[in-house]
């Protein structure tokens, strides 16, 4: 458990473990408080692998935190696209606009006044503050939280807050304070690396394997404890993707709630059949020619799911005849209209690619 567990002892192995395997990640080699802070937000729910070429891109396009806060939304948003989640480049964005304006355009080297910023809670401030600024700070994400319950057999539920403020509090007391940025960082890269959240660990790579008690009781299994999610609401959709020529109809969807701001395919609650896909479409004031049935694709948000079925039409001279519909030049909706990945399966209906996919 880890209050009996003399977590001391983990230190220095981690920091000679770190040292001989740390990967190469573009944000570790200029580690500016902005960088951090975007790498950071960026690796929330998305794998390293995934964010290099985002964070590569979003960096390059806004270098500073003045070119994020005033960066027109659209064009914000093109930049995040694949990415999901895309309130926290909002949120970023509203975070660069109160550091423009209240601390000098400089992320400020205290944690307490990061954590006043939006968006950013307590491991993303304790990362900037350790990893840029040094400040010896405990920054415990899902990672540290897996490695610290096995290596001190704690089966504390870790979804609960105040098992996490415990484990902050205890790593506080032991952190080195000449070595806030490579201690933290040595915590998250083992938990990715080694003691892995899906599969079995490589306890014989471990730097922890002598004393580990989740190894020597062989219950590396049971631990973390995390209590179950609440099940995601389903909801059926049909999406349409309706073309004229080079021409396809999109959707702005509103400004507030799931995907806000972004473009998406027009489509409506439930699965229609193709019959009823042809009358909804000439509701629209739209002649259609030709209807082909797509397969069936799924998207998970963090607490619902879309079950999508899919058509393309093709219809006779699009005219813009409903005030919600945006008939867009198909070659002009990749390089301007952020659409979510939630309608990835379907773009390729329209020969474009969205995120990564554009750079490969």
């Amino acid at each position: 458990m880890l209050e009996s567990f003399p977590l001391e002892i983990i230190v220095e192995p981690l920091l000679a473990w770190f040292g001989g395997n740390a990967r190469v990640l573009p944000w570790r080699e200029e580690p500016t408080p902005y960088r951090v802070w975007v790498s950071e937000i960026m690796l929330q729910q998305t794998r390293v692998e995934a964010v290099k070429p985002y964070f590569q891109r979003f960096t390059e396009a806004l270098p500073t935190i003045r070119d994020l806060a005033e960066c027109e939304e659209e064009r914000l948003l093109k930049l995040w696209e694949g990415l999901g989640y895309y309130n926290r480049v909002r949120n970023m964005q509203t975070a660069a606009r109160t550091v423009m304006e209240e601390y000098q355009g400089q992320l400020p080297a205290d944690y307490a006044e990061l954590l006043k910023l939006k968006g950013i809670g307590h491991y993303t401030a304790g990362a900037i503050a350790s990893i840029a600024y040094q400040i010896p700070v405990p920054a415990v994400d899902g990672n540290v939280l897996r490695v610290i319950a096995r290596v001190t057999a704690d089966n504390s539920d870790i979804m609960k807050q105040s098992v996490r403020t415990r484990v902050e509090e205890s790593l506080q007391k032991i952190m080195p304070a000449d070595a806030a940025s490579a201690f933290n960082q040595a915590l998250m890269e083992l938990g990715a690396t080694v003691c892995v959240p899906n599969g079995e660990p490589q306890c014989q790579k471990c730097p922890w394997n002598a004393f580990c008690e989740a190894n020597r009781l062989g219950c590396w299994q049971e631990l973390p404890v995390k209590s179950k999610a609440k099940p995601r609401k389903i909801e059926d959709k049909t999406v349409f993707i309706i073309r004229d020529g080079e021409k396809v109809v999109l959707h702005k969807r509103p400004q507030r709630g799931l995907l806000a701001g972004m473009y998406e395919f027009p489509n409506i609650a439930g699965h229609l059949s193709e019959e009823e896909a042809l009358s909804w479409v000439k509701q629209q004031k739209l002649r259609p020619l030709r209807i082909q049935k797509l397969e069936p694709a799924k998207h998970i948000f963090s607490h619902v799911e879309w079950h999508m079925t899919g058509y393309v039409v093709r219809v006779d001279e699009l005219a813009e005849n409903k005030s919600d519909m945006l008939f867009v030049e198909i070659k002009e909706s990749e390089e301007h209209y952020p659409i979510p990945a939630a309608f990835g399966a379907y773009t390729k209906y329209m020969n474009i690619r969205l995120g990564n996919e554009k750079f490969l």
